[in-house]
Formats: structure tokens, C-alpha cells, sequence
């Protein structure tokens, strides 16, 4: 796990003047690689790198240049994440290819790989990843980033070069060197105030860009930049599966998770891997399988001193029954407060998910111990997790109504006052799935939204983001359906950004044993009855680790890890976010005054607001930091040495 830049030049030979930006530039995304900081330069191209040293410590040094034995300094990687399956991949590489290699890391696999088998090669890759590869003879950039987005990369076009980067920060501070501006994107923070996080490709930047998960891509100097797709996550039409067919199902799944956690736990002998743990089965099934390869796990928990806000007891009584060193780490409103513009800063894009915060606190006492931690993301994606994928159960009834009916119900619904039980059920069953599920978070709805955003661009919403997931998904079933919509929102836009994000800034490696290419092709053939039940979501997953979990854990109601700010933000928090409110220099983009109405409404407890109001909260804060220049975090450097 690492931190990636790399500069084209539009023009030959202008490499060797932007040599001292680029290594200017790295130097904000050096709590991603403190272990070392290096960077490399052809006519052409510039590479930074910041390494967060794993596998084979010592010799794969980064930026890595390798080749054929006929042409050695052909290729050079900047590379951030892990390759699992890298020593079967040399292992085939070298007997069918006659592949010869010089380190014993996984940086080489991916070059080789790409020389031997061309861009297809990257379909060969199991792991996390993001990189790019500088072929010194063809003059060309190849580079991709994993199927489910786990690992980031931006990048940004300009009139002088092009730039990919882990983190925008540095692309920012090479603006002056491509070329870019620094314009806010008014669609992008539209879907953010809608969603809670910018949609890729989109950043709040409007020079910035994403490469999007699942995708490769091409650069050459003074060149576009050419994307493809090269991963589409498809899941099975089946609805049903009879009882062998099941028991062999929930086998397959015990066996390729049990494989892909071991894979996970890879690293050098000296260094120790450990795990989150949360009172839920995802987590606590990753820290069982992991504690088969560490007989001394450690597994770390976060939670708030509020009955009814916490997992810790859960997760205590978790880690007794696997047999694990636990350490909690409990956060207060106080804390939340003082720390989230600096985790703004690391966050580069104002996400509006309040459990990153606990995240960023739990990532740091993590490091204090260990170099990695596993964790659960994306096994409610895979295996149908997310309470909300029950919905189409309790909308059968409006699914078998005439539509002019539906619509007339969805018209009773907006006469019914806010807050009133029925209203949403009533809102959504009148509305088709493409209408109603923008995935697993939706703040402003878009009358909200018009109350608060000056901005407001009338036909801008969430059906320009979820358009091509549906498409792909026509004739699948409904679950599945949203499934693949959240892998290509919720997941890549939230999930995946507060967990990469905040564990790096804490110079911590998180890696997701379900977010894996066998996990995925197990998942996707789950049929709809092995999803959702009328009792439960995640059904084939549940019985699957039933020996493997402890039983208060397998069928516990999922709690989502809610943090306490619809209570904090009428009491603790209050005079806080006035203060923010009230010193932000948002004014052409939000009504202020409707802000502070909804901030009041709030402590009345007339209705709850926390959600909306967290979500301009943080971008008020992202805008003082990163648009006025107002707020000025002070950034720690990082505790581990760097080695030069």
C-alpha cells in the first residue's frame, strides 16, 4: 500500500524541469509511503512514489523498472496495492514465457504480465491495485485500477501534460505544472449533496478526474488519455436453488473465503497483520479465518460511550470466542469536532458518511500495533447484506397495480406532511426501481435540494450516475439489480473511500478479503432465494460461515454503524456547527440562511435533519480548506521513519 504520481510531459525533455514539482507534490501523500519516497524521470515522464513497504521489504524498491532480458530497462511501475496471486502469476509466466525476474515482490508480476500478455493482462491480477507502467519503447503510459475500486487514482489533462495520482492533493499542486484550474464542479456537488460522496469519475474539482474500478487505460505525451472497461461485475438471473444445490453453494463459499483471507494475511515474516472487528457477521467471520494464520491476532473496535450507538460489548464478546487480543477505541463528540477538518484534508472529496471519523480514530490506535488490518467491506454488496434489498418484498403489492394507480398514490404521498409514517412507502412504491434506488444513501431529495443549493441545475440527478448499472442489469432481478447499482456508487463512492482514505492517513494497510475476484465469482452465482428471505438478508453467506461464527454474531440484525449525530448536532454539537455555518464563504453555491433553518429545526426536534446537515457541514469545511484556503489543518508528519 502506497502512494502513486506520475507526470507526462506534453513536450519531450520537459521531464527533467518537472523532476522537483512532482517531488514537491509527493510530499502531501506522504502519510500513504513513510516507509520510503523516491522518484524517477525519462525525457518524458516523471514518477513519484511513497512506499508502505510489505512484500519483499528490501529489494522492491519503487519507482521499479524491469524487462525481457533482451531490453532490462524497457519498463518502469509506479504501483500502489496488493497483488495476491503474484507468485502463481510468476510461476506461469516464467514457465510459459520464460519470464526472468530480479526481486521476489509483486511489482514485476505486473509488468511481466503486461509484456507477456498484453492489456488482457491486467485480467490476471487478483488483489488491489492501481498503477502505471512506462513503456520506454512504444513512448506509452499503461495503467488500471481493480475491479471494485479499492484502491484510488486520479488524474488530470492540461494544456502542458497529464498527471495520475493516489491522491488529488497532488494533483493540485501540480496544476501550475499541467496546466488545470481549480474550478468547482457544480453537477459534482449536486450529486454529492444527493448521495453523500462525488460519484466517480466526477471529483468536486472539475480539472480532476477518476479513473473508474474495473478500468485500464492508455497515455502518451501530448495524448489523450484512452479508458476502457475491462471488469463488468455480472450477477446470476436464477431465482431459485434446491437443497443440494444449496449446500454445495454455502461449500464454495466457506472454501474460496477461507482462501482469500489466507491470501490476505501475505506479507513478510516481520510484519503483523490484524483486523477490525465490528459486532457483525463480516467482520467477525474475516478476524475467525484470519486468527487460522495468526495464532496472535489483534482485532480493533470503535464505538461511542451512547447505549444504542456502540458494538464494542458485541465485538468483546466476539473476540473472546475466537480467541483474539481485542483493543477498543471509544470516541467523543468533542473528538469528532476537533478532528474532521484534518480527516477533510485526507479525504480530498467532502464525504458526508459521519463513521469515518470513528474509522480514522480506530485506523490510528490500530497502527500502534500493527502494519495491516483485514475488514469486511463488500460482503453486503456481494451476498445481499443491505437491509434496503428487502424492499421489493414489501413492495409486491404496488409492483401487481395498474400504473395509473401507482402514480395517483404517489401523488397522495407528497399531500402527507414530512415525518409522517406511510409517506415513504407510499413515495417509493409509486416509483420504479430506476426511479427509487440511487443506492444505500440518498440526502437531499430534489425539492430538498432546491431549498438549499443556489446552484440547483434542473435535470441533474442521480439517473446520469445509475444509468449504466441499470442498463447492464435489465431483466435481472430486483436485488440484483441493486446490487449492482451499489457497486458502482455506494461501494466505490463511500465504502471503499473512507476505508482506503482513512486508513492511509494513518499510514495503515486495509485489505478486503470479500472484495476478491473468486469471492465475486462465487457471489454472482447466489440465485435471489439464497439472498433475501422474508427473515433475513445475506441467507447462502449465513449458513456458509455457521461454523465459523459465533452464534450471537450469525444472526444478529444489522446495525450499520450508526454514529450519534442526530442527538449530538441538538446538543454537543450545536453552537459548533453554527460557528461553521456562519464562517463559511459558501454563499454562491448554498443558501446559508435555509442552513441555519434546518440546523434549528433539527434542535427543536421537529424533524431530523442530521443526515442533510452533516452532509453540508463537511463541504463547508472541504470549501474552507481547499477553495478559500480559510481552514488550515495542521498536518502531522508521519510517525514511522522514511528511508531516502
Amino acid at each position: 500500500m502506497c502512494g502513486l504520481l506520475g507526470l507526462i510531459c506534453a513536450s519531450e525533455d520537459d521531464a527533467t524541469a518537472a523532476r522537483p514539482a512532482v517531488k514537491a507534490a509527493l510530499h502531501c501523500q506522504r502519510h500513504r509511503g513513510p516507509d520510503e519516497s523516491d522518484t524517477w524521470a525519462d525525457a518524458e515522464v516523471v514518477f513519484g512514489f511513497n512506499r508502505l513497504a510489505f512484500i519483499d521489504v528490501e529489494h522492491s524498491h519503487q519507482p521499479l523498472t524491469w524487462g525481457p532480458p533482451e531490453s532490462p530497462q524497457r519498463y518502469t511501475l509506479n504501483f500502489n496495492g496488493e497483488i495476491y496471486n503474484f507468485r502463481e502469476l510468476r510461476e506461469r509466466l516464467t514457465a510459459e514465457h520464460g519470464a526472468v525476474f530480479n526481486t521476489s515482490g509483486d511489482g514485476e508480476a505486473i509488468i511481466a504480465a503486461y509484456h507477456y500478455l498484453g492489456e488482457a493482462g491486467v485480467d490476471e491480477l487478483r488483489g488491489m491495485f492501481a498503477f502505471l507502467i512506462w513503456d520506454a519503447e512504444r513512448k506509452v503510459v499503461f495503467g488500471a485500477r481493480d475491479p471494485f475500486g479499492i484502491k484510488p487514482l486520479f488524474y488530470a489533462a492540461g494544456s502542458r501534460g497529464a498527471a495520475f495520482s493516489s491522491e488529488k492533493k497532488s494533483l493540485l499542486e501540480l496544476s501550475h505544472t499541467l496546466g488545470t484550474g481549480d474550478t468547482l464542479d457544480k453537477t459534482a456537488l449536486q450529486h454529492y449533496l444527493t448521495l453523500q460522496y462525488v460519484p466517480e469519475p466526477e471529483t468536486l474539482h472539475a480539472d480532476v478526474r477518476r479513473i473508474e474500478s474495473g478500468c485500464r487505460f492508455t497515455a502518451a505525451p501530448g495524448g489523450e488519455v484512452k479508458i476502457t472497461r475491462y471488469f463488468f461485475p455480472e450477477f446470476t438471473a436464477r431465482q431459485v436453488a434446491g437443497p443440494e444445490e444449496s449446500a454445495a453453494l454455502h461449500k464454495r463459499i466457506t472454501d474460496v473465503m477461507r482462501d482469500s483471507v489466507a491470501k490476505h494475511m501475505i506479507a513478510d515474516p516481520d510484519i503483523t497483520v490484524g483486523a477490525f472487528l465490528s459486532g457483525g457477521i463480516d467482520s467477525t467471520a474475516t478476524c475467525a479465518l484470519a486468527k487460522e494464520h495468526n495464532p496472535n491476532l489483534i482485532a480493533f473496535t470503535t464505538g461511542f460511550e451512547r447505549e444504542g450507538y456502540s458494538e464494542v460489548d458485541v465485538a468483546a464478546e466476539s473476540a473472546a470466542a475466537i480467541g483474539v487480543k481485542h483493543v477498543v477505541r471509544t470516541v467523543s463528540a468533542d473528538e469528532m469536532m476537533e478532528a474532521l477538518p484534518l480527516i477533510v484534508w485526507y479525504l480530498d472529496d467532502p464525504v458526508a458518511d459521519p463513521a469515518l471519523v470513528p474509522l480514522w480514530f480506530i485506523a490510528r490506535e490500530a497502527r500502534k500495533h500493527v502494519k495491516a488490518v483485514l475488514s469486511g467491506e463488500g460482503a453486503d454488496e456481494l451476498f445481499g447484506g443491505y437491509t434496503i434489498y428487502r424492499e421489493p418484498i414489501s413492495l409486491r403489492a404496488f409492483e401487481k397495480m395498474p400504473g395509473g394507480l401507482r402514480r395517483a398514490l404517489g401523488k397522495v404521498s407528497t399531500k402527507i406532511p414530512e415525518g409522517t409514517r406511510g409517506k415513504d412507502l407510499l413515495r417509493r412504491g409509486a416509483l420504479p426501481l430506476e426511479e427509487r434506488y440511487y443506492g444505500n444513501a440518498r440526502i437531499f431529495r430534489d425539492d430538498q435540494l432546491r431549498g438549499v443549493l443556489r446552484s440547483y441545475v434542473e435535470g441533474v440527478g442521480h439517473a446520469d450516475v445509475t444509468a449504466e448499472p441499470y442498463r447492464i442489469s435489465e431483466g435481472w432481478d430486483p436485488v440484483a439489480r441493486m446490487q449492482h447499482v451499489d457497486l458502482f456508487t455506494w461501494l466505490r463512492g463511500d465504502i471503499l473511500v473512507k476505508a482506503d482514505k482513512m486508513t492511509m492517513a494513518n499510514s495503515l494497510e486495509l485489505r478486503v478479503p470479500f472484495l476478491d475476484r473468486e469471492v465475486f465469482r462465487v457471489a454472482a452465482d447466489i440465485p435471489l432465494s439464497e439472498k433475501i428471505t422474508s427473515e433475513t438478508t445475506k441467507h447462502a453467506l449465513r449458513k456458509a460461515l455457521s461454523e465459523i461464527v459465533p452464534p450471537h454474531v450469525l444472526n444478529r440484525r444489522k446495525l450499520g454503524f450508526p454514529v450519534p449525530i442526530r442527538l449530538w448536532l441538538r446538543d454537543e454539537m450545536y453552537d459548533w456547527a453554527r460557528g461553521i455555518i456562519n464562517d463559511s464563504r459558501t454563499e454562491e453555491f448554498l443558501d446559508k440562511q435555509a442552513v441555519l433553518r434546518l440546523l434549528d429545526e433539527h434542535k427543536s426536534g421537529a424533524l431530523d435533519h442530521s443526515r442533510r446537515l452533516w452532509a453540508l457541514l463537511v463541504f463547508m469545511i472541504w470549501h474552507g480548506i481547499f477553495i478559500e484556503g480559510r481552514i488550515k489543518p495542521e498536518i502531522p508528519e508521519p510517525r514511522y521513519p522514511v528511508r531516502l
